[in-house]
């Protein structure tokens, strides 16, 4: 009598093992791709946030003459620490006021940290301003 070789279909449990072993390995690897990506991205951001809060000092003081409350940075800014400090200017500076804004932020391990100088012409008193407009209607 003879035998027919009996040919199956499908996939061994060797091939199946394989190929979820593969796709284990290239999921991990996304995930810690992915982990890099979303730590870049705080880093980002805390560092545009740091900018934003630092110009909006300096933009404050050029307007005002005052730089924004503690109480309302941190309500527009949480978790960054504003530091503002005003000094006379030096040499062809003299006359006009150097203003430094820092904000410092923490993303994860990383601490963010912009400085912005700017400096800033005296704002002129109401009595100065009214001169001024009433001198300038007698023309």
């Amino acid at each position: 009598m003879s035998r027919k070789k009996q040919k199956y279909g499908g996939f061994l449990l060797t091939e199946i093992i394989v190929a979820i072993a593969l796709l284990g390995l290239i999921i991990s690897s996304l995930a810690v791709s992915l982990r890099g990506f979303a730590r870049f991205n705080r880093y980002q951001l805390v560092t545009q946030r740091c900018i934003a809060a630092a110009q909006a000092q300096l933009d404050s003081i050029t307007a005002t003459g005052k730089p924004i409350a503690g109480e309302d940075s941190q309500r527009l800014w949480p978790g960054l620490t504003i530091t503002v400090n005003e000094s006379p200017g030096a040499d062809q500076w003299r006359g006009l006021t150097l203003a430094q804004a820092t904000a410092a932020g923490k993303a994860y391990s990383k601490e963010v940290k912009v400085s912005l100088r700017r400096y800033i012409a005296p704002q002129p008193t109401p009595n100065e301003r009214g001169g001024e407009i009433a001198a300038a209607g007698k023309d």
